[in-house]
Order: C-alpha cells, then structure tokens, then sequence
C-alpha cells in the first residue's frame, strides 16, 4: 500500500507516513492527508492494513464486505487518537494495477474528557490514608478538558493502579473501568474503581531454590521486621542487592499471594517474603593481560570461591605481575552487616623497584567499605572506607643497606561523588577526604596523614567536556620518624602531572626517589568528542611532592591527547611536554581514577 497525494504540497508528509506497495490483486489505497498530522496518518495506515491483505483473491461479495470492514478501520483507528464522530468516505476505482480506495477523512473535533471519577475500594478508605487518595486523585494523567487519547488512557490506569499497589496494598486491582463516550458533542465521561485491598505487612521469609548457600546469607541482604508494612520499591532492592552478589545468578522477590477472594474482607494480612534464587558457580577463574607507560605489559589471575567452609564468605586468591611490581594476595569478604557496610580481610605480599626503590612487604589487613545515599532519588552517593594494615617492610635504596620497617596503619577515606555516569563523567563533582594514622612497631615512632582531592566536570555544547582537578596531602610527625613506602607522596606520570616519569618527583635519597610528606598537584583538561566515541583533548598539569610546601618547585606539563570511550572509561593516549625536563612523553591510561 501506498499513499498518494491529492495535491504536490503534501508530498513530503506522505512520505513521511508510509511507502508501501501490495503485492498485486490488493487494492492500492489513496488516503488524502488534508489535515491529518503524521502520527494519525500512521494510525489510520496500521488500521486498514490488516484488512487489506484480505482483500486479495476474494469474490465480489466478499470483496464487499472487505471494503466496508476497511472504511470501519479507519473509523476505529481514528477513536483511538480522539476522534469519534469524524466523516470517512471510501470510493472504490480502478485503474492499470487493478482495484483502487480512495479514502477521504474529516476528522470533526477531537474528544474532550468532560469529568473524571476515580473510585476507591478496600482499607485505602481509612481516614489514615486520605491524603494519598487525594494525591492519587490530583495526579492521574487524564484530567478534564485533557484530549481523550486511547494509550492516554491505558497508561493513566496502570499508573494509577500501580501508584496504589507500590506501598501497602500489594494485593490492588482495578474492579472497574469505563469511558463513556458522546459523539455528538466530542465529550467523554471516565470513571475508575481500585479495590485496594487490606492493607498489607511483611510476614515470614520464605527461601526457594539454595543448594550451596546458607539462608543466612538471604537474612543478611533481605532485613525486616515481621509486621513492617509492605513497599514495593523494598522487594525491588533486596532482588537487585541479591542479584548482584556473586553467590546468585538471578533472584525474583515477591510477596506470596493468598488464595481465596475472602482476604479481601480483611483490614489488614501479612504476606510471607518469597525469595526465589538460581545460585552462581561455586567457583571461577579469571585472568587479565593489560599495558600502560608505567609499568609496561601487566599480567594478573584472580580465583574466587563464593562459598567457604559452608560459610557465606567469598574467597578470592591472585597474583599479579608487571616490570615494576609482582604481588599475590588471599582475602576474604564476608556478607554485609546490617548497615549496608562490607568486611573483608586478607594477607598479602609484594614487591616494587620504583624509581632506584626496591621495597619487598607482607601485610596482614582489614578493610571495612559502605557505598550509601542519603536521598534515594539524588544522584549524589557516598562511600566510606576504614582500615587497618599490620605491614613489615624490607627496603633497599641504591648505595644505601637494606633496612626493615614494621609498621601498623589505621586510615579512613570518605568519598562524596555527584556525577551523571561514574565510568565517563561529563557532569558534576567529586571530594575525597583520607586520613591516617601509624606507628612503628620497632620503636614506637608514630606518624599521620591527611589529603583533600576534588575534581569537577563542566559540559560544554553537545558533547565536549571540560573538568579541573586538585589534590593536596599532608604527612605529619617527627622528621625523623620513618614511614611506610605507600603512606608518603610521589607524584609524576599519566593521571598526576603529564610530561614526565612515573613517580619522579619525591624526595630524593641518593638515586632513589621516596615517598615525601607534602604533595600539591592542580590539572585542566578539555575534551572535544568528533561523535560518541572518538574525541582529542588538550590539557595543563602542574604541581610537586616535596619535604614541605614552602620547598615546592612546581613543575609543569601540556599537551595534547586522543580520547576513546570504552565501556571500562575512555582509553586517553596522551603527547606531553615536561616544562622542567624539556622532554615529550607519551601516556595511555584507561578509565577515571576514582
């Protein structure tokens, strides 16, 4: 089928409507689009469509038929959009192709809603919720002197249904529903009747489907109260939080129907939780092969153990190895607490030769991380990280003996982060706060820390982005109190100040550069994107990491860089010049470092 018409003004909304021709022995329809906008044309062309592919190899009376089943399309197809008194006619031709409808439409006036009725049934009649009724009421999507549009209608009664059903009545339903229409003066009258229901609370929890995993682990995910009253958006976090742990491949949470129609006499019912899970693999390999202009080609395996000794602990065991640093580790995470916050404790031991450095640890830690909102809505989260390491330090710099260092450190890092997408920010801001605190355990020389790192993205036009960054830290102590190799300062390289080494710029121990106490960087940055995936950006970094603040000799690099999105983060490939070493250096990183 196809449309063709009346007048060459109309061209480009006919084409714009539709272009199909039918086989032949199918009439070829001729609708005159005189005031008809693009999304009724559609309407009227999915309408008849139907019916035309019958019309083909039919006899003459049932041709007929066909032709009146064809004019009653388009009639109905037009209520749908409004219109329940408009003027179709339908004339039959022919010409070379065979049989031809010319289809002539004047739609009349669009329907008016003329009142509105929205009942309500059950324990939703209780004085306790007359606002929210009046709230239901106030938003329905429908209101008077609103154009009476079919899919208008469907998603106002759902809305209004599910407004009722996502908080203490899980067992609503619609008992009725009807929209009385009047032709003559393009008027509808609608009238709706929820049944809510009794109210309903949570009973007990009841778990289907665990073959490895204890139900305790469920517990720790799903926690309530029997008797709390039931919402909707609740189920749907306990099924994400469970779905997304690595014990469950997929998880349904619901609350467990009663049978009979009697419940619905009731003022309140508690509902069992059912919880229905499909557990994961018991176990996995994973291993990864990367390289960056720090440490060269990057090789890492990682083993995990989703349960542990019958326990809901995940077990993870791997080793990693670039030119610069190899190390291996065994931690264990154990199920959230009640808070929403995760434990997890481990060994570890690794080795670096950084910068004429050579450090060889054994560790022994505990971590404990939460990620929360304070409003559910807000796109503003946060995340909050307490620690504890029991570390021994073999150091060898050059030309200096090796020593050993044993050390004990508690920090707590708390991060605020307000951004439109954490993996390719483009909009918004982040702060991080660290603090720490340590002793020797030699000699019982304490020491501390504390560091301030913000950044802010800005959009510019359609897709380009421009963002500054800053961070400062501090250690504090006696000069002459030793610190562990990771608690000091050493800045320089790809995500520091671009244009020079990796680490460069420390305090300097005869051909070594070490961790130092003070530590000053800013960067801006634009990125120009030429469409969703590739871009180029220029940047300026400055900044330094020196005994003190008053001992800084800032030092500078720019440049120039191309940018391309993956779904880890963009890749940037970065050319930059080092003010201080007049030399150009390439970097390449991949995701954003926070």
């Amino acid at each position: 089928m196809y449309f063709k018409a009346r007048h060459a003004t109309f061209l480009p909304l006919i084409l714009f409507a539709t272009s199909v021709v039918f086989a032949a022995g199918k009439p070829e329809v001729v609708i005159d689009p005189s005031g008809l906008s693009p999304e009724i044309l559609k309407t009227v062309n999915d309408g008849i469509s139907a019916v035309v592919r019958l019309a083909d190899d039919q006899d003459g009376g049932e041709a007929e038929r066909i032709r009146s089943r064809g004019r009653d399309a388009v009639i109905s197809a037009l209520a749908t959009q409004g219109y329940f008194s408009p003027k179709v006619t339908l004339e039959v031709g022919e010409d070379v192709g065979g049989e031809t409808w010319d289809i002539y439409i004047e739609l009349g006036k669009v329907a008016k809603v003329a009142s509105v009725e929205n009942r309500f049934a059950g324990s939703i009649i209780g004085a306790q919720y007359a606002q929210r009724v009046a709230s239901l009421k106030k938003n329905w999507g429908l209101p008077v002197d609103a154009d009476f549009i079919n899919a208008r209608w469907s998603s106002s009664k759902s809305a209004l249904l599910d407004g009722v059903m996502g908080r203490d009545f899980y067992l609503a339903r619609m008992t009725h529903s009807q929209a009385v229409v009047n032709p003559e003066t393009s008027t509808v009258n609608t009238v709706t009747e929820v049944d809510s229901g009794p109210a309903v609370t949570l009973g007990n929890i009841e778990v289907i489907g665990l073959r490895r995993v204890p139900e305790s682990l469920v517990r720790r995910y799903i926690r309530y109260k029997p008797g709390d009253p039931y919402t909707q958006e609740q189920l749907d976090d306990w099924q994400q939080a469970l779905q997304s742990t690595n014990f469950f491949r997929g998880a349904f949470v619901s609350l467990k129907t009663p049978e009979g129609s009697d419940v619905y006499n009731r003022e309140q019912v508690e509902l069992p939780v059912s919880v229905r899970v499909t557990e994961g693999p018991a176990s996995s390999v994973a291993g990864s092969l990367g390289v960056d202009d720090i440490s060269g080609i990057r090789i890492e395996g990682l083993y995990t153990k989703n349960v542990v000794w019958g326990l809901p602990v995940i077990m993870e065991a791997g080793a990693g190895a670039d030119f610069k640093s190899q190390r291996a580790f065994l931690d264990f995470t154990l199920p959230p607490n009640y808070d929403g916050s995760r434990d997890s404790f481990g060994v570890m031991a690794r080795h670096s030769d950084i910068q004429n450095e050579e450090v060889t640890r054994f560790g022994l830690g505990w971590k404990r991380k939460r990620e929360f909102k304070l409003d559910p809505e807000s796109r503003v989260d946060y995340e909050s990280n307490w620690g504890v390491l029991v570390a021994y330090d073999s150091i060898k710099r050059e030309n200096e003996a090796r020593y050993s260092l044993p050390t004990v450190v508690g920090t707590w890092d708390f991060l605020r982060r307000d951004i439109n997408d954490r993996y390719d920010p483009r909009d918004g801001n982040l702060i991080a706060l660290g603090l720490g605190a340590g002793m020797t355990l030699n000699k019982q020389q304490t020491f501390g820390r504390v560091s301030l790192r913000v950044q802010k993205w800005w959009p510019v036009g359609k897709r380009d982005v421009f963002t500054l960054r800053a961070e400062a830290g501090q250690v504090v102590g006696s000069k002459n109190t030793p610190i562990p190799d990771d608690f000091g300062y050493r800045t320089g390289g790809a995500r520091s100040i671009r244009g020079y080494r990796y680490n460069k710029f420390g305090r300097d121990t005869g051909n070594a550069v070490v961790g130092t106490r003070s530590l000053g960087v800013v960067g801006a940055q634009y990125m120009h994107y030429f469409d969703d995936r590739f871009g180029m950006s220029v940047f300026l970094d400055a900044g330094d990491a020196a005994p003190s603040f008053r001992e800084m000799k800032i030092a500078v690099g720019y440049g120039v860089g191309a940018i391309v999105k993956t779904p880890a983060g963009p890749l940037s490939l970065d050319l930059a010049w080092g003010q201080r070493d007049r030399k150009l250096r390439l970097h390449f990183s991949l995701g954003v470092a926070f």
